[in-house]
């Protein structure tokens, strides 16, 4: 039998940076594991739509798939957006049967992307115990999302940083701006912004911005098709069958 297919959920955006980083994300997806077919879908703005998608899987005569979330943490999104739209469609299709994979984060493997954009940019492993790094995530009115940067940002400071603060592009404060100036203002030398977000766009702009205005010393590129969101990708697809695998050798 051949894997379910596996079908990426992004937020979408007028950027036309966003849906390129995406597409190029579930690219090399698709290579890391060849005979597995994955699609892409936009929750907005982007073509297609999650309808669009499922319907393009039923179409071709799919019978079971992988629905996944491309985000970072269990915000409104991926509480209510996904899940009410995944049920629309599935309901209009009931020989599809859609499984939803969890979301990304948190996750070490988030973590280390983090870093390999942090190389990317310039920073030198003799530079981390004096570098502050200002984890700087899109934001979300949901304080279980804004709880989850928190806590990223104390764990990746005991890893040798001199200090990690989390900030937030919207809905949650601080901005990233003013995180960049509060390090400065107790003493860190040096100042990086690791954007924890996948793909450009208006938020990830606010961040560089920020970042800019209150004048680090280096910005990481978004986290984008890094090889360790890819295997992320492919770890959550697998999650989301053993469950199923379970069923049948227990049969």
């Amino acid at each position: 039998m051949s894997a379910p297919p596996l079908l990426v959920i992004a937020h979408g955006s007028r950027d036309p940076r966003h849906a390129a980083t995406v597409h190029a994300l579930t690219r090399r997806v698709a290579a890391a594991r060849p005979g597995l077919r994955v699609d892409t879908a936009f929750l907005d703005l982007c073509a297609p739509s999650v309808p669009q998608a499922v319907g393009r899987l039923a179409a071709d005569g799919v019978r079971d798939a992988v629905a996944l979330p491309l985000l970072l943490t269990r915000a409104f999104h991926a509480k209510t957006d996904i899940p009410a739209v995944l049920r629309e469609s599935a309901a209009a299709l009931p020989r599809l049967r859609l499984r939803t994979a969890d979301v990304l984060g948190p996750s070490p493997l988030l973590t280390a992307a983090l870093e390999r954009r942090l190389a990317e940019a310039g920073l030198r492993p003799g530079d981390r115990s004096s570098t502050g790094v200002v984890l700087a995530s899109a934001g979300s009115t949901d304080p279980e999302a804004g709880a989850v940067i928190a806590e990223i940002a104390r764990e990746w400071r005991h890893t040798g940083w001199c200090a990690v603060r989390p900030a937030f592009a919207s809905a949650s404060l601080p901005r990233t701006e003013d995180a960049v100036r509060a390090l400065r203002a107790e003493g860190v030398r040096r100042i990086a912004v690791a954007p924890y977000v996948i793909a450009p766009g208006f938020l990830p702009d606010r961040i560089a911005r920020g970042a800019r205005e209150a004048g680090a010393d280096l910005l990481a590129p978004v986290l984008g098709a890094a090889p360790e969101v890819v295997g992320l990708l492919l770890r959550r697809y697998d999650e989301a069958l053993r469950p199923a695998a379970r069923r049948l050798l227990s049969a």
